[in-house]
């Protein structure tokens, strides 16, 4: 019975906390994705080059990944609910400071490294917490907060070009960063699970007289809630390591699509009108793939790490064919088919970090895995316009990203095997082990 108390609710309060998550997704990530509206505003503000004012979205995606691991360090040292509050005033203090406009380096240190290190603390504890609140229905409650990116982002674009035409772009970062406050509230409804659990684990443990078996069942769950410490030696892990270089090689070719589709688009000859609407498409599907894969893997159908790898091999092979399209009409379709399996990709990949690492190390693994992925962030895009400018068509960046992908599918069927031989090796070993105890009761349980 102790163990069942510490297990994930799986729905009830902690659909609260995916509603919250969903906000939180929304008033980050979503904000960092449309903050090219106010790029040429700055720069002609400044009179600086384009180099120059594109350091700051640099900077804030930067410090997004780089403050990724602190921000698990401090979830496991504190808790999400604190941390995510906090990262909801960094993000405010960002842009409200960034509302001053003093030169650039101000923009840099403001609405570059607060802006980045505030959505980073609200980011990676509300999609921690998600999976800490669901077992079952992990992959479906994953789907639905990441979901939120996508639903702001399709508002935030015709809200925020508003804003600057209306109160300028200074203040509109300064009504951005009003709104963003409501992360402190998203963060409240955060309600820490773990601390729960503890306290009822430590109290059962004491209603159990010494020597009785359940008291070492107590003591097992006790121990895979308790983590005080980051744990750096995920690092030595073969699984972790084989995601981890999987999440390296993804992030080289997500990046690559949204750069290069419009000025793919403009070399056909298709309409600015028209290309505008590419994005739109590309929301609107991403949303819709994140539901629907949320919901098909929370069927337990097919094994997470089975659905991923299927996704990102569709999600290459609409990038190979995408450079095929020679009007609006199919490139269109080509991008939805894009928009559609990236949005599967991220409404289960957190889910499978978690099955491979498993819950007592998520934040760890979360933090690590953001910091690692980034490297693939930074390096995709400046190797494939070096590829682009090479080549001298923009169709080059596009076969690079699905080359990448493709790689990084074989990492997954490596991470899948690895796995397969494990478990066969771990139910091989339990077997003598069953017929050598004198209680079947007494075996010990498998955390889950």
């Amino acid at each position: 019975m102790q163990a069942k108390d510490s297990n994930p609710p799986d729905g009830g309060y902690g659909w609260v906390v995916v509603v919250s998550a969903f906000m939180v997704m929304g008033l980050t990530a979503a904000v960092l994705k449309t903050f090219g509206l106010f790029f040429v505003e700055i720069q002609q503000h400044f009179d600086e080059l384009a180099s120059t004012t594109s350091w700051i979205t640099s900077v804030t995606i930067a410090i997004f990944h780089l403050g990724a691991p602190v921000a698990s360090s401090l979830c496991v040292r504190y808790t999400h609910r604190a941390v995510v509050i906090t990262g909801g005033l960094l993000a405010f203090s960002g842009m409200a400071l960034g509302f001053l406009g003093l030169n650039m380096v101000w923009m840099y240190a403001t609405t570059g490294f607060l802006q980045g290190l505030g959505i980073s603390f609200s980011w990676t504890p509300a999609i921690s917490i998600v999976s800490h609140y669901f077992s079952k229905k992990r992959a479906l409650a994953n789907a639905i907060a990441s979901a939120g990116e996508c639903a702001f982002a399709f508002t935030f674009g015709p809200f925020f070009q508003w804003l600057i035409s209306q109160y300028g772009w200074k203040g509109a970062l300064l009504i951005i960063g009003g709104i963003q406050l409501n992360i402190c509230v998203c963060g409240v409804l955060m309600r820490p699970l773990a601390s729960t659990c503890l306290l009822e684990a430590s109290h059962s443990e004491t209603e159990t007289p010494p020597g009785n078996g359940a008291s070492k069942i107590d003591k097992e769950d006790k121990s895979t809630i308790t983590h005080t410490t980051f744990n750096w030696m995920l690092v030595r892990q073969p699984e972790f390591v084989l995601y981890a270089i999987f999440g390296i090689l993804a992030a080289m070719s997500f990046f690559v699509p949204p750069l290069f589709l419009v000025p793919l688009s403009y070399s056909l000859g298709i309409d600015e009108s028209w290309t505008a609407s590419l994005l739109s498409i590309l929301a609107v599907v991403d949303f819709a793939g994140r539901l629907l894969c949320g919901w098909y893997a929370n069927l337990h159908i097919t094994k997470t790490v089975h659905l991923l790898t299927m996704a990102i091999t569709l999600i290459s092979t609409s990038l190979m064919l995408l450079p095929l399209a020679n009007n609006y009409l199919s490139l269109a379709i080509f991008t939805g088919f894009y928009g559609f399996f990236f949005g599967t990709t991220v409404a289960v990949h957190i889910t499978v970090l978690a099955d491979v690492v498993g819950m007592p190390d998520f934040d760890s693994a979360l933090g690590l895995f953001m910091l690692i992925r980034s490297t693939g962030g930074f390096v995709g895009p400046p190797l494939a316009g070096l590829i682009v400018d090479m080549a001298g068509d923009y169709r080059a960046g596009f076969y690079m990203a699905g080359a990448t992908l493709v790689l990084s599918a074989g990492f997954l069927v490596t991470l899948d095997q690895l796995q397969q031989r494990k478990e066969r090796g771990n139910q091989t070993n339990t077997k003598p082990e069953k017929s050598t105890l004198p209680y079947p009761s007494l075996h010990p349980l498998k955390v889950q």
